[in-house]
């Protein structure tokens, strides 16, 4: 049963240690209520894919408690430090190159070299961020179709067994989403519309901002591409060995010696293979081969989120 919080110091720092230990915490944020992990541990953030029962890999939101933090985790360029500095903390999400020293795993960035930042205004989740000491991802508390949570009572009708804790601080005050603005080219671009209006960073950056795809841009929101974030290698699904050539990324304990070879989970375990997928996979690229050959993984549970990830690595291009 999940444990409910009071928003207190004690339920705060009960919360942070959750969160430290790797364990999942819905708590309010002034959007909707989010269900957070540690987001530099890829098991942790695996969790909340399992908990959400999210079927695809997309990138996760990462929670700082402030501007110095996130810009430890993406560059910012011009347009980026203006919309940070009007704008946070606020419902406002950044999508920024990741610096070099991002401690973001993998899975929170869905492989990408990209991150999604943000600075949330809520005092409780501001402190929960300063306990906890680590960006902290978190989409929004309910299961994945589902509507999002406003209140605590919203998070356990969906969650309720699924997760460790909800810190409860009443019912959330925007009741939508932050708003998306991507901040890669020097065009920003308008992936989401939310809390924040779109003439409200227009006026901020001096410029109209560009809608996702527009102008010959290709969609970089989560999903919108049959083949993204895919190895520069050729990727042969539910394979039984590798041919003569090719890398192997294993699952289970029939694994085959190969000298290029690595094993998302030799226990079989869909959490473990989960935060492994997008770091194997990058390595795996490395060696050069020109066919990374994927060992068949089942389909319950997050094997259908690692499913729908290879599959999209594996279409044509």
């Amino acid at each position: 049963m999940t444990k409910r919080l009071a928003a207190d110091a004690a339920g705060i720092a009960e919360a942070a240690a959750i969160l430290r230990a790797g364990g999942l915490v819905a708590l309010p944020t002034e959007t909707v209520y989010g269900l957070a992990a540690d987001a530099t541990a890829g098991t942790a953030v695996a969790g909340i894919y399992a908990a959400k029962e999210r079927p695809s890999f997309n990138p996760l939101i990462s929670h700082l408690p402030d501007l110095a933090g996130a810009r430890r985790q993406g560059l910012f360029d011009a347009n980026a430090l203006a919309l940070a500095q009007a704008f946070w903390p606020g419902p406002l999400t950044l999508v920024v190159p990741a610096s070099p020293g991002c401690t973001v795993s993998d899975l929170a960035r869905a492989g990408l070299a990209t991150v999604a930042l943000r600075v949330p205004a809520h005092p409780v989740a501001h402190a929960v961020l300063e306990a906890a000491g680590r960006p902290i991802a978190a989409p929004s508390a309910n299961r994945s179709g589902r509507i999002s949570a406003t209140s605590a009572a919203h998070v356990l009708a969906d969650l309720d067994g699924r997760i460790d804790a909800v810190l409860d601080a009443g019912p959330t005050e925007v009741g939508v989403e932050s708003t998306i603005v991507a901040c890669l080219d020097g065009a920003p671009r308008l992936l989401r519309p939310g809390g924040i209006p779109r003439a409200a960073l227009e006026g901020v950056i001096g410029r109209p901002l560009v809608q996702a795809g527009e102008a010959g841009q290709a969609p970089i929101a989560p999903g919108m591409l049959t083949s993204h974030y895919a190895p520069a290698a050729r990727v042969r699904l539910d394979a039984d060995a590798p041919r003569e050539g090719e890398a192997w990324l294993g699952f289970g304990p029939e694994t085959p010696s190969h000298p290029h070879a690595l094993n998302l989970s030799p226990t079989g375990d869909l959490r473990e293979a989960a935060s492994h997928l997008f770091g194997y996979l990058r390595r795996l690229d490395e060696t050069g081969r020109k066919t990374i050959a994927v060992a068949r993984i089942p389909e319950q549970g997050l094997g259908e989120a690692i499913n729908d990830r290879l599959r999209r690595a594996a279409a044509p291009r």
